[in-house]
């Protein structure tokens, strides 16, 4: 009669070779159904994708690495240096955009999460010899010093005017059902993301109060 023990030990060996077994199918399995994205990320190679958007008014088409932030899509695959890499943390807004009309920091959003979007950077708004009214007005008014900044707060200040004009409150509206004036308190709240280090705010604001009592 065979011993007790051995009867468990061999029951116990059949287990793990029918569960081993088991999981060697499953992963079998799922790597046939991996996308090819998925399988290109196991072996090591770039997980990449095919992503369309309008970019300052012209159709473009990129193929990117899935991590690709749109901050780095717009310097480093379009060759659009204008929007400034500064904190890299969402923290300073020297990348803001207005992607579908509003206004968001480039470093903190995946340039494949814009399919069929439309984006706007500085150079969008104006050139120099046509340069958009706020740009225009950041100059008669100083609103810059090193200008590494001045990108990010000129596209954040066009779209907190349209933000304005729209009815959108801010945490200083005193009233929420009023519609809300670019006071000098509102403009300073919804520009207060943006960060510039050689402090031209009282500037900045001038220019964006200028702005904004032409197109009131």
């Amino acid at each position: 009669m065979p011993d007790s023990t051995d009867f468990e030990l061999s029951r116990r060996r059949l287990l793990i070779a029918t569960a081993a077994s088991a999981a060697a199918a499953a992963a079998t399995k799922v790597s046939a159904q991996m996308p090819s994205n998925a399988q290109a990320a196991a072996t090591g190679a770039l997980p990449m994708m095919q992503v369309s958007f309008t970019v300052n008014g012209t159709a473009r088409e990129l193929t990117l690495d899935t991590r690709t932030t749109l901050l780095d899509a717009l310097r480093e695959h379009l060759h659009l240096t204008g929007t400034k890499k500064g904190c890299d943390h969402g923290q300073c807004g020297a990348c803001t955009v207005i992607v579908d009309g509003q206004r968001i920091n480039s470093c903190l959003t995946l340039a494949v999460m814009h399919e069929g979007g439309s984006i706007t950077s500085i150079e969008g708004l104006g050139e120099p010899q046509d340069m958009h009214t706020m740009q225009a007005a950041f100059v008669k008014h100083d609103g810059y010093q090193c200008g590494y900044c001045t990108p990010g707060q000129i596209c954040s200040a066009v779209a907190v005017l349209d933000e304005i004009k729209a009815g959108i409150p801010s945490h200083v509206s005193a009233d929420l059902t009023a519609r809300p004036q670019a006071t000098a308190l509102e403009l300073r709240e919804r520009m207060s993301g943006n960060i510039c280090r050689c402090g031209a705010y009282s500037n900045i604001v001038d220019a964006m109060t200028e702005v904004a009592g032409r197109t009131a």
